[in-house]
């Protein structure tokens, strides 16, 4: 799969502004999912080879002692300027375009902070990302992160966020314009015929060819190991000698990387949300198709329960349930429905699928959802869902698409090589893909396929990561997360040598922030003390 998805940020904002910060896949992702590429971002967290094993290979730390070729970008100096709202700075960063050539060239990367307002000793910096990949981590740190952290992080660190390379304010990858990714957005992904799997592969094709032929130079360059490197040279201008990260999502990944190439520099990790570096894209998408229906059954035990649920009544068994929303996306294939967009777009079923999809993200947007599906099913009006979507998608009002979309698929196709090399091979997978999720099973495999027809080779590969000698990392899992399903954050605690697992017993995509009290309190101990919970503690 492809999206390593954004979460919901840590730290819930105001319910007015949830929609506009749920980001897979993430596969978080995405990742993500994490979906890159495809018309559902949701469908994955990284593409990988297509065996289901393990990976036998470890992620190996880089030499200790800094190449002196690099030396003028970790001696570098920022200079600082007001930025965003009352206390934020913005600077600018260089750092090598290709790290296996640095006189080639730099890439800018755009960096913001927000001092430490206390009286209390000072902790250093704390860099957070919201995962994506292609999520902007300034923006995170401008709207909610900076200004939402509990009070006393905020008075002990400094806040601080880049947007990663190829990502928002940071030379970013661009692909389509907004007319183009609307028809891209309303691709049919459950197709039907060998004419609709045509046209599949041409969307797919073309949205390639826009990436390679606007962002030709970077898109070799955007790898996650690449951008790892960029925080290591972050961290050093910052005055930094250990990096204290929060990421979530696929910002777990980010920060587990960084570990396995740096284990001596690793300070206080916390990887919420976490995503398994060791395993195959087929396994990877599979997984993430059984999460988000895990999520889906959630949400379809509480729909019967309410009022206003157009999927069944009290007692639908969530099997039920979760045919009425097949059959309503059958009709939506059929025909498409208004949904009052000026540009004149209809609620197709890749639209309301992305909108049912981006609702599992968080409990918080289930009310929204039975809104929307009210509205679709029983009034004839998808502007509820086609919002969702929107929101996903991150296209504005004004018809323009932020660059979540093309970050995604950059990164997701460069860090391992496709899932799918064809359509053939989606088909012989769809029984097993159907079987982890009759709901999203059948349109999760077909997003599985973008990466095949990416313009640049793939240069990573799953891997484990085991940074041996770093110091505790604490590793957050959600039992029923739709996005980095719980299974991931399992192994990834145990592959981290220093790896401490604390689990969430709940709903929705990552933990901290979720109004647990349990896991509030194991969190913010470990980055105000530095003293991790008891491996394998469990919260609710």
């Amino acid at each position: 799969m492809h999206i390593r998805r954004i979460p919901g940020p840590s730290r819930r904002p105001h319910p007015s502004r949830l929609l506009s910060l749920l980001r897979p896949f993430r596969p978080t992702r995405t990742r993500g999912t994490l979906l890159a590429a495809t018309a559902l971002l949701i469908s994955a967290c990284s593409s990988g080879s297509s065996t289901t094993t393990t990976a036998e290979v470890a992620l190996a730390a880089l030499p200790r002692s800094t190449p002196s070729v690099l030396a003028p970008y970790y001696a570098q100096k920022l200079i600082w300027h007001s930025c965003g709202a009352a206390g934020f700075e913005c600077s600018t960063m260089k750092a090598p375009r290709d790290y296996g050539k640095p006189a080639s060239g730099d890439v800018k990367l755009a960096v913001s902070r927000k001092k430490a307002t206390g009286q209390g000793k000072p902790l250093g910096s704390l860099l957070v990302n919201p995962g994506g990949p292609g999520g902007s981590a300034v923006g995170y740190l401008q709207q909610y992160a900076g200004i939402g952290y509990p009070a006393e992080i905020r008075s002990r660190y400094d806040m601080v966020a880049f947007d990663p390379r190829g990502v928002a304010r940071s030379e970013p990858i661009e692909c389509l314009d907004g007319p183009r990714m609307d028809a891209y957005a309303q691709t049919d992904m459950t197709p039907d015929d060998q004419k609709e799997k045509n046209l599949l592969v041409d969307a797919y094709q073309r949205f390639a060819e826009g990436c390679g032929r606007q962002s030709a130079d970077l898109l070799r360059h955007v790898s996650t190991v690449e951008v790892a490197r960029d925080m290591d040279i972050l961290r050093a201008v910052l005055g930094d000698q250990k990096l204290n990260y929060v990421g979530a999502s696929y910002g777990t990944f980010l920060g587990a990387t960084y570990a396995g190439l740096f284990p001596e520099r690793v300070g206080r990790l916390v990887l919420d949300g976490a995503m398994d570096p060791s395993i195959s894209a087929l396994r990877l998408n599979e997984d993430q198709t059984a999460g988000f229906e895990t999520a889906f059954q959630s949400f379809a035990k509480d729909c019967v329960r309410q009022p206003n649920c157009p999927l069944g009544g009290r007692g639908t068994p969530p099997a039920r349930v979760g045919d009425n929303l097949k059959a309503f996306f059958k009709k939506l294939d059929a025909s498409p429905i208004p949904t009052g967009d000026t540009s004149g777009r209809k609620l197709s079923e890749a639209i309301a699928t992305t909108g049912v999809i981006a609702a599992m993200y968080d409990q918080a947007a289930w009310p929204q959802l039975r809104v929307a599906l009210t509205s679709a099913m029983k009034k004839n009006d998808g502007a509820g869902l086609l919002l969702l979507s929107d929101s996903y998608y991150e296209r504005g009002a004004d018809g323009k698409y932020a660059n979540l979309m093309f970050a995604n698929a950059a990164v997701n196709c460069l860090d391992l090589p496709p899932a799918f090399s064809s359509p053939q091979d989606v088909e012989r997978a769809l029984s097993s893909f159907e079987k982890a999720s009759p709901v999203f099973g059948e349109g999760l495999a077909w997003a599985s396929l973008s990466c095949a027809y990416w313009p640049v080779k793939a240069t990573g590969q799953a891997h484990r990561i085991e940074a041996k000698g770093a110091a505790p990392i604490l590793v957050l899992g959600t039992t029923r997360d739709p996005a980095t399903p719980y299974p991931w954050a399992q192994s990834l605690a145990a592959q981290l040598s220093s790896g401490r697992l604390l689990t969430y017993e709940g709903d929705g995509h990552t933990a901290y922030g979720r109004g647990s009290k349990c896991i509030e309190a194991a969190v913010d101990a470990y980055l105000l003390r530095g003293t991790p919970p008891e491996d394998g503690k469990r919260c609710s």
